[in-house]
């Protein structure tokens, strides 16, 4: 009996994949369903025959026969493909079947209390929805999402489960809440001997760990810093490619049906459980509120995928050629709506793309001998989102406005609610600024320029805010929201980290043909678009309507201070302002 106990086990396995198979009418598979059943049958019949008179067991849990069942917790990987978590799943003899789990956050059901806004959310929705169909269409198996507490629920799946999940593998998250809850759930787990395994560089292509831990670590401030680090760690081959390069997508994944199917329905996990349907009725209602015209973002790996053959695969030449300061912040000029750089990054920070994959197609399509370089390139872009990660992990409160070394403590003024909801619903009286803004509201989305120019009115620039409530308001809307990158933009836009701009090179809010923000100023089509009050405004005064002569105002339909607001400061008094209390705050400190 004994010796048939290791052949029932695999044959269940292997049983799981040809019915799996089956399910996608390929006849070629139906006989061999039937064998391997017959066989199966057989060894049940035997096995039986093995066991003191009438009683009868299930092999899989009979003494010395332990299935072993992993929770693969998705947290910032929403594909199948360059999956380590996958991977080493279907390699590992380990695991003989995978749990695939996603938890949201508790409110996330509730518009007033969710930390997402609307388009983070339908965002992350769609990319939910869009994994479960991938992980059913290739595996058979599917994604259970709940909602709460990560510990709890990861902690019931384990008691309810009857000892058969013997695993928890998940990606690396550097934020510290990420860890902390991370680490709290490793104490739980290890009490009940439930065997953990965290996969590094799964959303970065650094070892985010690994790097800032070693000894003699240097916080970089440039990207001629960030090119030292890929060298220390040979992370690039001479021929442009990653050294570690991403995972092809596993052939075979099983599930225990049987063992999720109960998990479920337990009281104690049921609770907390999202059906699909459920998400999908959720999205649509928040995607109908909003409308459906706004909703230029899809989430997804499928979509993410499309984009990348889109923006990168097939277009070479705009890959050789790419230098991000040299894109038009106000979109392409025949289609408003889409950016003039790729728009892949929601997709890489929701992990529904690998941004190894991303390194390596754009090494593939340059010309090798003649294409942009860093940190204006592709590549270049992609050095600087691993700075801000390092940073982020390296640097205590990260976050914060104090105790943070890359952050100068300015003495910014008095949280202003009138300004900062003026500037948050896109009503300065500032049209370039409102334009992005409402664009923001209502995508989720803004070119980087837009972002530099919108960041520095909040801060040194217009409105002397502090820069950490307005990097809230990006966080809760930006479909590309990232911890780590969002606080180091707003950092370096404020002016008061290491590798900042100057304080007193101000953006322009009111810009023209020749401002760095690169505006399509001609037409000004993106301005009407975002902001219709002024559709009717002739170019020559659509940037500083209030300066437009009463009679083209009328003709335009459109009254300042009435059908549009008047400017909320003067723009050349505040600048002037703000660098004079940036320099004496600065002053200040340093005599400390």
């Amino acid at each position: 009996m004994k010796k048939y106990k290791h052949i029932y086990a695999d044959l269940e396995k292997v049983n799981r994949h040809i019915i799996i198979d089956s399910k996608n009418n390929n006849n070629e598979h139906r006989s061999h369903t039937c064998n391997t059943n017959r066989v199966l049958r057989f060894i049940r019949s035997y096995s039986d025959g093995c066991i003191s008179n009438s009683r009868v067991i299930n092999l899989s849990s009979a003494q010395g026969v332990k299935m072993s069942n992993a929770i693969v917790w998705f947290r910032n990987i929403l594909r199948i493909h360059d999956n380590p978590l996958l991977d080493w799943a279907e390699s590992s003899t380990e695991v003989n079947s995978v749990i695939p789990v996603y938890i949201l956050e508790e409110n996330w059901h509730s518009d007033e209390k969710t930390e997402l806004g609307v388009n983070r959310l339908t965002f992350l929705l769609d990319s939910l929805l869009d994994l479960d169909r991938r992980l059913n269409e290739k595996y058979g198996a599917n994604l259970l999402v709940f909602s709460g507490d990560a510990g709890g629920i990861i902690k019931s799946l384990v008691d309810t489960s009857d000892e058969k999940i013997s695993w928890l593998l998940s990606d690396y998250c550097s934020e510290p809440k990420n860890r902390k809850e991370l680490n709290e759930i490793k104490e739980k787990l290890s009490r009940k001997g439930v065997e953990i395994k965290i996969f590094s560089a799964v959303n970065t292509i650094l070892d985010i760990e690994k790097i800032t831990q070693r000894d003699g670590f240097k916080a970089p401030k440039s990207t001629k810093d960030m090119k030292k680090i890929f060298e220390e760690n040979n992370v690039v081959n001479p021929d442009g490619y990653l050294s570690e390069g991403n995972l092809p997508i596993p052939k075979q994944v099983s599930s225990d049906f049987l063992l999720i199917d109960s998990l479920v329905k337990h009281k104690q996990v049921s609770k907390h459980y999202i059906t699909s349907n459920e998400m999908r009725e959720r999205n649509y209602q928040l995607r109908l509120d909003s409308g459906f015209d706004k909703s230029y973002f899809l989430g997804g790996e499928t979509e993410a995928l499309k984009r990348l053959k889109l923006k990168i695969s097939d277009c070479p030449d705009y890959v050789s050629n790419f230098r991000k300061p040299k894109t038009f912040s106000t979109n392409e000029i025949d289609n408003l709506m889409e950016p003039s750089t790729t728009g892949l990054s929601a997709y890489i920070s929701n992990g529904c793309l690998s941004v190894k994959m991303v390194w390596n197609e754009c090494t593939k399509v340059r010309n090798p001998l003649d294409h942009s370089k860093p940190p204006e390139s592709l590549h270049g872009q992609l050095m600087f989102r691993e700075m801000f990660y390092l940073l982020s992990r390296h640097v205590e409160n990260w976050d914060e406005d104090h105790g943070n070394s890359n952050c100068i403590p300015i003495d910014w003024g008095d949280y202003d609610e009138e300004k900062i909801n003026a500037w948050e619903s896109g009503k300065t009286g500032f049209p370039y600024i409102d334009s992005m803004m409402r664009q923001l509201d209502s995508t989720g989305w803004m070119h980087h320029l837009g972002r530099h120019a919108v960041s520095c009115f909040f801060t040194r620039g217009q409105l002397w805010q502090n820069w950490k409530y307005g990097r809230d308001i990006f966080q809760k809307k930006l479909v590309d929201s990232d911890w780590a990158v969002n606080n180091g933009n707003w950092l370096w836009l404020a002016g008061v980290a290491p590798f900042s701009m100057p304080y007193y090179r101000v953006y322009n809010p009111c810009p023209d043909n020749k401002s760095s923000l690169n505006v399509e100023t001609k037409n000004a089509d993106f301005i009407r678009y975002w902001v219709p009050e002024l559709a009717l405004f002739p170019s020559k005064y659509i940037f500083e309507p209030h300066l437009a002569p009463l009679e083209v105002q009328r003709e335009s339909n459109c009254i300042i201070g009435r059908d549009y607001p008047l400017p909320i400061v003067e723009r050349n008094e505040s600048r002037k302002e703000n660098i004079t209390k940036f320099k004496l705050s600065n002053m200040l400190l340093k005599e400390k």
